[in-house]
């Protein structure tokens, strides 16, 4: 799950294609997306094998009785287009509002260097993918909501005090995320606006920073 964004610097280009320097600590774009792309294969491989392991079915629905519902994909897509509007909008405000917000964000940035908007939309569409897989698909059938939104925020733990307010960030994102799995029994919403969020919050963290 993604953070919210820092407030754009006027006087801070954006990188040409999401090239240029890349910040302190940051691994250069082009590696930062192939391995994430290697971490959430391996994650969804995961979440298959947990979710044959715990619970049984199909790792897109929540259980066999969502599945023989299906998917209404119009309706679902949407719901999860608004809860994922919902959460961009409280993170521009956290971060324009609050100092924890304001640090986490330029903290990020700088962790994450320049990227372009082909490379945040891949990890958006790997993260989103993968973490839905695991956390909602393979976990919350056997964990329940609150188990599974709490190893969600366990996850996203990092012991700094300027990262701190990621994992209350992804405990509120988890519960929201495993609302949306146990309102219509399937990944389709959670997925959607997991990718939404990081999609837009990622573009937004690394468009204009000095790094």
């Amino acid at each position: 799950m993604s953070v919210p964004e820092e407030p754009a610097r006027p006087d801070a280009g954006e990188p040409p294609g999401g090239g240029g320097a890349v910040g302190e600590g940051a691994v250069p774009p082009r590696r930062l997306v192939s391995l994430a792309l290697a971490f959430y294969a391996v994650m969804l491989a995961l979440a298959l094998g947990l979710r044959a392991l715990l619970a049984g079915g199909c790792l897109l629905f929540a259980d066999a009785a969502a599945a023989a519902r299906g998917i209404a994909w119009r309706d679902d897509a949407a719901l999860g287009g608004l809860a994922g509007a919902v959460v961009i909008l409280a993170s521009r405000w956290l971060t324009r509002r609050t100092r924890a917000g304001a640090a986490l964000a330029r903290s990020l940035a700088r962790a994450l260097g320049p990227l372009g908007p082909a490379q945040c939309l891949a990890l958006a569409l790997a993260s989103g993918v993968g973490e839905e897989a695991l956390f909602r698909g393979a976990l919350q059938p056997t964990l329940g909501w609150i188990g599974a939104s709490l190893l969600f925020a366990l996850a996203h733990f990092v012991p700094r005090r300027e990262l701190v307010a990621w994992s209350a960030f992804a405990l509120a994102g988890g519960l929201l995320l495993g609302g949306l799995f146990d309102r219509t029994g399937n990944l389709l919403a959670p997925v959607v606006a997991h990718v939404l969020v990081n999609a837009v919050n990622l573009r937004l963290l690394t468009r204009e920073r000095d790094f």
